[in-house]
């Protein structure tokens, strides 16, 4: 099956891609299409993360849950939304939650994160595609077996790479990594629905930094 994605990720993928359940979610998609459902991304960011961060590249892993489901906020990169989308809940915490670690980082007046994604951050959602306004509605269509297989592909493929883990949801995929050669960041989620009294104060922006630079590797420029 041929999937429009960046090449390294191809490469790293083929295997999933070649499976049934992703040809039963390329149909299903396609049906949607069909029936004139209103799917957020847009078809052509639905792997938006994915080509932002070439798979040679990742250095941190933010794993969040599935797309914003209003109009406009989903591009394909977890927690982010384009220029000119107001920052949501959980972003404008995100945001704060850098502010406490970083006192001269300045909130921006915007909510896209593709300066992350170039500095190697993965900006995964679990779930890649969401039903317009209708939060979760395409979690049990297959993405979170693929999603997984994208995580243990990390996990076995590469070492050191800090992942972030922020809620009950993303928590549970803990178990898809090997602690031994990466650093499992956790904590409580960034929205207002969760207890995002637990994820300020967390430090993980400043514990991503040091654990980079205790590798030789760069540190993320958070400000964006």
């Amino acid at each position: 099956m041929h999937v429009n994605i960046e090449t390294s990720w191809k490469l790293a993928l083929k295997a999933e891609f070649e499976q049934e359940y992703f040809s039963q979610i390329v149909q299903f998609l396609k049906e949607e299409k069909k029936n004139g459902t209103l799917v957020y991304p847009p078809g052509s960011q639905i792997f938006n993360a994915f080509d932002k961060t070439p798979f040679n590249q990742i250095k941190v892993v933010i794993l969040g849950q599935d797309p914003y489901h209003g109009t406009g906020q989903a591009h394909g990169l977890c927690f982010s939304v384009p220029i000119g989308i107001k920052p949501p809940p959980s972003l404008v915490n995100i945001f704060k939650g850098i502010k406490n670690d970083y006192p001269h980082f300045e909130i921006p007046n915007h909510g896209n994160l593709e300066k992350w994604a170039a500095q190697g951050v993965f900006l995964l959602n679990t779930i890649l595609t969401v039903k317009a306004n209708t939060a979760a509605s395409h979690s049990q269509i297959g993405w979170q077996k693929f999603t997984d297989a994208v995580i243990k592909k990390i996990s076995d493929e590469k070492t050191g790479i800090v992942f972030l883990l922020w809620g009950k949801f993303a928590k549970e995929k803990a178990k898809l990594i090997n602690a031994d050669k990466h650093f499992i960041l956790q904590s409580g989620h960034p929205s207002f629905a969760d207890s995002h009294k637990q994820f300020f104060g967390n430090h993980h922006f400043s514990k991503t930094n040091e654990l980079l630079m205790r590798q030789g590797l760069q540190a993320v420029n958070w400000q964006l």
